[in-house]
Order: structure tokens, then sequence, then C-alpha cells
């Protein structure tokens, strides 16, 4: 053998060598290293979880009356893995089960398909578990009826019946609260892709809006996992784990039951009493904040939905209903995502610029019946003219025209079209040191985010409509071809990135493009009430567990402080109480024992209703209470209401009646809802609490 060949072999031999221990090495790390991995990769395509929900904690309100809790129902289940196995899939089955149960086929059917089975346009209320636990197609079965499922079993192979936990809104003390608890309902597809990737199962109930959302990781608790393993037939051979469900916390809120149906009833009456009177009045808001804390001790949205239908089984009806026009969108909270022009009790603010910008507030001004602003006239409020007035008086009977004459002048002062690089925006900025243009941070999920219209905002809107604008005439739908709005579009068009002074004047009294949420001028108002302090609005007050022991207390957070002196914060609040004692407010607080501070708002609205009516005024009525010694603020919003203070005016007494126990023209201590302030000790926690009556 010679040396070339001998080489040969040994590199054959090294070859061969390094490939052995090439495989043994994959081998080992296979076996060895990543067994595990690849084990539970086989076992979870053999293996089948099968969850057993932890029993949600409650919601309670700031005493411990509860406002979500858990109740026993008689659910009716469908085991698919029986259907699926007749001749017609189940569908007679699930029919004549349908017939006793009075429920239409086309929802039990929707009910009990996984939604991959189902079309995206009809995946509401689809089954987001598996086929191997039992699918609940009602949970309120009449007993007598889920008998005879279980007693005519050869009628009904595959349906059965067993007692299941439902989360459940009682309703106490008459309280709805639909938009501040929310509702659970099963984890879908993109929730596991996103939020609850890890640790969810996809049978599992989770908290979908309001503090059921919000607080959802303390609420859910652990459920349990029971993993069988299967063949390939999908028979069940073992038992590979089971774990048992840990129960959830607890949930305290600074709700209280009573002021909370009060605050319901006040708005229900107040809508009732806009249409009475003509007004179209299609939804409205109403808030109670405690100015010292931030917190939320009432908060109510109209119109309004009961929580309970999620759990009963929504229908497609119901579905529909919900976000319909006709309906008035139920499902959209005006309290935090509603967003409407503040109209006058804006004016608070353009107080507080107006002193930052050096206008005396003890001085005397003319209340004209309009000013002319190029070549629109802007009317005072029925066009009336008030002679000279104090500051004070002008807040009080809302006169318009010394605003418009005062941003009107600030606007020129700032450089007009033309702004000067040392334009000091005193109304902007006024508003933007009362956080008009940001959230409020509410612990309630979804919260819609106001718009304060500054040279920011305007250069924004104008860079993304400019197009529009420009092509109006061909772009727009022929209803919308008026002269005016033509002749508007060519405006903006133009020059539509610039502040004019027509949007300066409509700013000073809460018009044009500012917006705003109820619940953003309830912080605002506590703000001016407690002196000047922001403070971010919370619902939950603290986590308790199923112990009894308390997890983490909620505290109250500083957001901010207006820029205003406090001798401007105090004419404030005096001017505030002359609305209430001798101006536009005073008729509907005559006679009242507590001293009240407040603003009406009577917000013009551009457009017209689906039926092509032209929109009703915005109705406004922001306060605070006691005057002299500020611990609450009220706001009540009524949409297409009407005059604020004829409509939300009134609410707001109704809703002050209920806070300090007015009866007639006295106070009845014994009815005051907070006799020594709001509650601050955390209560113990008990589903058999009673409700508090006084």
């Amino acid at each position: 053998m010679n040396q070339r060949t001998r080489l040969s072999l040994l590199v054959t031999q090294t070859l061969i060598i390094s490939l052995m221990i090439a495989l043994l090495g994959r081998l080992f790390y296979l076996q060895i290293g990543a067994g595990p991995k690849y084990r539970d990769a086989a076992l979870s395509i053999q293996s089948r979880d099968i969850v057993t929900p932890a029993t949600r904690g409650l919601i309670v309100d700031s005493s411990g009356v509860p406002l979500a809790l858990n109740r026993v129902g008689l659910a009716v289940t469908v085991d698919r893995s029986i259907l699926d196995k007749q001749e017609d899939k189940g569908v007679a089955v699930l029919k004549r089960t349908s017939k006793l149960l009075a429920l239409t086929y086309q929802d039990v059917f929707r009910r009990t398909r996984l939604c991959g089975e189902l079309p995206k346009s009809i995946q509401t209320g689809c089954w987001t578990g598996t086929r191997y636990q039992p699918i609940p197609i009602t949970k309120d079965a009449d007993p007598t009826k889920a008998l005879q499922i279980i007693e005519r079993g050869d009628l009904f192979p595959g349906i059965d019946a067993m007692p299941v936990a439902v989360r459940n809104y009682p309703g106490l003390a008459g309280v709805n609260a639909a938009h501040e608890l929310g509702y659970v309902g099963p984890l879908t597809e993109s929730d596991l892709a996103g939020a609850y990737s890890t640790g969810y199962y996809r049978s599992e109930s989770i908290g979908k809006a309001g503090l059921e959302l919000q607080y959802d990781k303390y609420l859910r608790g652990k459920p349990g996992i029971k993993t069988v393993i299967v063949d390939r037939k999908e028979s069940v051979t073992s038992e590979a784990r089971n774990t048992d469900p840990i129960p959830g916390s607890h949930l305290v809120t600074s709700l209280d039951v009573r002021l909370q149906s009060s605050t319901e009833s006040a708005l229900a009456d107040a809508v009732a009493r806009a249409r009475s009177m003509g007004y179209r009045a299609d939804s409205g808001a109403a808030i109670v904040m405690d100015v010292k804390t931030g917190r939320i001790l009432s908060l109510a949205s109209y119109p309004t939905y009961d929580p309970n239908i999620w759990e009963k089984g929504l229908t497609v009806q119901q579905a529909k209903d919900l976000f319909s026009d006709a309906k008035g969108v139920p499902a959209l909270s005006r309290a935090l995502q509603g967003l409407y022009a503040p109209a006058s009790t804006f004016k608070a603010v353009s107080v507080v610029a107006a002193a930052n910008a050096g206008y005396s507030l003890s001085a005397t001004y003319s209340c004209p019946a309009s000013v002319k602003v190029g070549n629109i006239d802007f009317q005072n409020f029925e066009s009336k003219s008030q002679g000279t007035i104090t500051m004070k008086e002008a807040i009080a009977i809302s006169c318009d025209t010394i605003w418009y004459k005062i941003a009107y002048d600030e606007w020129l002062r700032d450089g007009g079209l033309f702004p000067k690089s040392s334009a000091k925006d005193h109304f902007f900025t006024a508003a933007n040191s009362f956080q008009m243009a940001k959230r409020t941070g509410i612990d309630l999920p979804s919260e819609s985010l106001g718009r304060v219209p500054d040279r920011d905002w305007k250069n924004n809107w104008y860079k993304q409509n400019k197009n529009y604008f420009c092509n109006y005439q061909t772009r727009a739908a022929k209803n919308e071809l008026t002269p005016f709005l033509v002749a508007l579009a060519k405006e903006n068009c133009v020059d539509g990135d610039k502040i004019r002074g027509g949007d300066a004047v409509n700013f000073s009294i809460g018009q044009g493009d500012t917006i705003i949420t109820p619940l953003k001028l309830t912080q605002m108002y506590a703000a001016i009430a407690n002196g000047g302090t922001i403070w971010q609005p919370t619902v939950g007050q603290a986590i308790v567990g199923s112990d009894g022991k308390v997890i983490r207390e909620i505290a109250p957070t500083i957001l901010g402080k207006i820029a205003a002196s406090k001798s401007t914060i105090s004419f404030l609040r005096d001017a505030l109480r002359q609305v209430v004692i001798s101006g536009t407010g005073a008729g509907s607080f005559s006679g009242f024992p507590v001293p009240v501070s407040g603003k009406t708002g009577t917000a013009e609205v551009f457009g017209l209703n689906t039926n092509g009516t032209k929109k009703d005024n915005t109705s406004w009525f922001a306060s605070f209470a006691p005057s002299d010694k500020p611990r609450y603020a009220v706001v009540m919003m009524v949409s297409q209401g009407g005059f604020g203070a004829s409509t939300s005016a009134v609410g707001v007494r109704k809703i002050y009646q209920t806070l300090f126990g007015v009866d007639g023209s006295k106070v009845d201590l014994a009815k005051a809802i907070f006799p020594s302030g709001p509650p601050k000790i955390i209560p113990k926690i008990s589903p058999t609490t009673k409700v508090k009556t006084s």
C-alpha cells in the first residue's frame, strides 16, 4: 500500500469518525439535553387541557355592598365529541334542545362552534375552548327542562346539565353601573395572540370592559388544569396532571350604591325632562368626584344596558343593539368616551387666561349684544346687551361678548394670522394648565382624548385635510355642497393652518373645535374647588385577598396644578357661587339649603341627525359643593338636551339632595350619604352584605 492510498484511507476514516461523533452528539442533545422540550411537544400533540376556572373575586362598593359577584347557575352543555360522531353532526339534537329551552337554533349552533369554524362576520358568541370539555349553551336553564334532558338521554345524546358559577351584577338598590363594571367573556384568538399569550387558556373567561378588564389580573384568580392523554381516536387514556383552581381577589371601589343609584336616576330624569320640552336628548352622563382625592363616588352614562346579558348568552340582535345608532349606542360610556364642546363651562378657563394676561378681575367690562370680528358679528347669548358689568357678573349671567373682545384683543397682540415668536397664547396655555388635552388617567379602559385646538393641532389638522378642502367640490357629498360649506372649504384650503380671529373667539367660550369628556370637566372643576390641585380620578380603592387581607391600597395621585394664583382661584370660586345665587343657575337651585357653586353651559352643535333634523344644543352643568368648604364635584351633560340651566342643573340638584340628605329646604344629616365624608376604612367583604338604606 503506497503513501497516497494510506492518506486516502486516513481521510476517509477521519470523516467517518467525525460524522459518527456529530450523530452521537445530536442524538445526545435530542434525547438528553433537549429531551424535556421535545417530550412536552410530544405530550402537547396527544394531550388535552381541561380548564376549571377559578372563582372570580367580587367587586364591591366603598362599604362592601356587592356590585359584581358569582351566583350558581344551571348550565345546559354540549359535548361536541359525541355530537360530531352522529350522521347529521348533531343537528337534530341541537334543534330539539333549542326548542325545549326556547332558544333559536341559530344562536345555539353559533355558541357550540369553535371560532375557527365560523366566518368572521358571525363569530360573536362562538366557543373559544376545545371540543373536549362541556360547551354551555345557556347558564340559566329552567330546572324542570334541565331534568327532562337528563332523564331522556336517548333524545338528547351529548347534552347534559350541571351547576356552574355565573358572573352576576345584582343591581342592588337599583344600580346598573354597566359602564363602570364592564363584563367578562371568553378569550379570543386575538387575546391569545396579544396580552394574554402566556398563562391563559382558550376556555377561560377574562374581563372584557370596565373594572372587570382593568383589574382582571387580581379578580381572575388562577384556573385549575387537568391534562388528559388521548390516543389517535381522541379517546382519553390517562391523566397527566390535575391542579386545583385558586380563587381571585376582591376589588373595593370608591362607589356608593345609594349615590350611584341616585345619579343614574337623576340622569334618566334629566333626559326625560329634556324630551318633554321637545329636545332630542339622545344621551348623557353624570359624575360625582371627591375633590380632595379624585375618587369617583358615582358615574352614570345614558343610555345603558343590562350587564348580565353577556352571561345569559348574547343574541345576535342584542349585539347589534349595543352599537346601534337608533338605540343610542348603549355600549358607549358617555362619561369617559363621549366628546362634546364644553360651551360656557369653559369660561372658568378663560378667567384664568384673562388674569394671567393682566386683565383685572375687579374691573368692569362692556357686555354688548355683539362683537364684530373681521366681517362676522359674534352674538351674545340671545343677542342681548347687558351694559357695563363686573367680571363676576359676567360669569354669573354668562356674558359671551366680554370674552369675544378679550380673546380677539389677545389674538391681535400675539400677531393675528402671523403670530410673533413671542406669542403668549394665554387662552391655550390656561387650557393646557388644566390638562385639557390629556386623558385623566382614570382606572377604566378606553378613555377618549379631548382636544385643545391650538397652533400645533391646527397645523397637524391642516396637513391631514388640505387635499380634501382644496378639492372640496369634487370630493364632498352633494348634500354638503351648500354655499356656506363651499366658502368654508375655500378658506380652509388657503389658510386652514392658521388660528383665525374667529377661532380665538370661539375657543374663549368653549365652542369651535374644542371638545372634552364629561370626566375631564369634572376633574377640572374639582381642581378649582380644592384650590388648584389636579387629581387622577380613580374608581378602585383596594385589592383584598380571598382570605380578607388587604393586598394593595390604591392611593390617590396628584397629576399637577392649575397655572393660576390663589387670588384668581378665589375669585373664580366666588364667581361660580354667584351663578347659583343670582345668575343662570339661580332658578334651578332656588331654596336649596346647601351652598352650591357651578356653571351652566349650552353648547351649539353643528350638523344634522340621521333623520335630517338640526341637532339640538348640548346641556351642561359643572359644579362643586359646599361652596365654602368644597368636598364634591358634580357634573351632568345631556347631549341634545337644550339649556344647561333647565336640564342638567336640575339633575345635578337631585344628586346633591341625595348626597347631603336634603329634604325640602332642610338638611337631614340622618339621610346624608356621607355625614363624615367618604369612607376611608376598607370594608370587610362578604357576599351576604346587606344593602344600606337611609
